[in-house]
């Protein structure tokens, strides 16, 4: 297939990705923004009220960017896995997987339908926000950049969930008990000042850390890591996760039952 193919094969699957979020918008968007807002209720008013600052800035202000990063990634995630899953289950994907559709189009296709998702949500998540506090932005473009890549990230992690993922219950284990547990201890509602050392230190081992809080520091300006190694993480995983689903397509391991 000619690089014109290959682009028309890509836009379709991406539209399809699209629609498909878009018809089901009251699951696909809609329980994130009301489970946020919840957050925003009970985390900055209640305990924020009684908190008062954090490193120098409102609490509430501290943990929206948190709050709406762990909407992108859980988002993201959950987008491709079950799209991915749902084709495989239909017996749809074989179809996809036998057309002359390169593997990284494929990969592609899917990981822009997170992406989409995710930043959706990220964006509704930040506007819900504004109800509660005026949360001001210091590097839009910081913002972005964290925004794309790690929804690329987790995109990527839920395309592989759904590759060996062989029921319905198996796509809900690593939210469940992988990505749930890592972005409550990554910073969301917390400075790595505030708390004991050795949680601290285990902290730095949670890669969501590095995203949180380059998200954050393009809004207050304020990161518990550097900004440069938040990056360098990011990027480095999704280097790796990005090769090992390219791997995964190219030998088509767990895909050939």
């Amino acid at each position: 297939m000619n690089w014109y193919g290959n682009w028309v094969s890509l836009v379709v699957l991406t539209r399809k990705e699209i629609k498909r979020i878009l018809r089901i918008w009251t699951q696909s968007l809609l329980p994130s923004v009301i489970t946020v807002t919840l957050y925003f209720v009970v985390f900055g008013e209640v305990l924020g009220s009684r908190i008062e600052q954090i490193q120098g800035f409102e609490y509430i202000n501290y943990i929206v960017p948190g709050l709406v990063m762990m909407a992108i990634i859980t988002n993201s995630f959950q987008n491709v896995v079950g799209s991915f899953f749902l084709a495989k289950f239909q017996r749809s994907i074989e179809e996809l997987l036998v057309s002359p559709m390169p593997s990284w189009a494929i990969i592609t296709g899917y990981a822009l339908g997170g992406v989409i998702r995710g930043s959706i949500v990220g964006g509704l998540v930040l506007l819900v926000s504004l109800f509660f506090t005026q949360l001001p932005v210091t590097n839009i473009f910081i913002v972005l950049v964290f925004t794309f890549l790690t929804s690329v990230l987790f995109s990527l992690g839920g395309l592989i969930n759904g590759v060996f993922a062989r029921n319905f219950d198996q796509i809900s284990i690593v939210p469940t008990f992988v990505l749930t547990p890592l972005t409550f201890l990554g910073g969301v509602f917390y400075s790595l000042e505030d708390i004991p050392q050795a949680w601290a230190t285990v902290s730095y081992f949670n890669p969501i850390l590095y995203m949180v809080n380059g998200f954050r520091y393009g809004f207050l300006g304020y990161s518990d890591v550097s900004v440069w190694l938040c990056f360098g993480v990011l990027t480095a995983l999704l280097v790796l996760v990005f090769f090992g689903t390219w791997l995964i397509f190219r030998t088509g391991y767990g895909l050939k039952e």
